[in-house]
């Protein structure tokens, strides 16, 4: 069976993007699943500097992590229209250790947000980069209006439902190519 690894770019304990992260993964049909949490990853802030002195722990811990997984899912949060600023850290230090972060696996990539625009400024710099990352395909939802369409852990908005388990079917698809 297909195992897949899901997580949000944000470090938030309240994360909106992990509860969405997490609610697609438990929509696997025909796959396991983890989900991490990068918040349990302590680093420095990435620089050249910091390079030369070589890579923390927790860098390769993480950059390792992916290795042992068939696909990704992968919700971020947007801060100020772009990537949160500790997602941009683990992924530039991932990406000193193994250029190809996603290892050439299908990527399910998501965003969240309370407004009506459901993060799509980081998804589309997110689709423009990743697949230079190793991202082989990328499925991409966008949730609008978090508060309003999830609840108690589920996505109450049945059109919305609809559509992100029609891109979770559509993800795993790609992970059984």
């Amino acid at each position: 069976m297909k195992k897949i690894l899901a997580f949000a770019g944000s470090t938030s304990s309240t994360s909106i993007n992990k509860q969405l992260a997490t609610f697609a993964a438990e929509n696997l049909e025909n796959a396991t699943f983890d989900v991490v949490d990068l918040k349990d990853f302590n680093f420095p802030i990435y620089s050249t500097d910091e390079g030369q002195k070589g890579f923390p722990e927790d860098a390769i811990k993480f950059n390792e992590l992916l290795n042992n997984y068939d696909g990704f899912i992968l919700s971020l949060a947007e801060h100020n229209g772009s990537y949160a600023a500790a997602f941009k850290n683990i992924f530039d230090w991932s990406s000193r250790l193994e250029v190809n972060v996603f290892r050439e696996k299908p990527l399910l990539l998501m965003a969240t947000s309370p407004g009506g625009m459901g993060g799509r400024f980081v998804l589309a710099a997110a689709e423009q980069r990743f697949p230079r990352q190793g991202a082989k395909t990328i499925t991409t939802f966008s949730l609008p209006s978090f508060y309003d369409n999830f609840k108690e852990g589920k996505l109450i908005n049945e059109e919305l439902l609809v559509a992100l388990k029609s891109k979770v079917v559509e993800f795993e698809n790609n992970v059984n190519q």
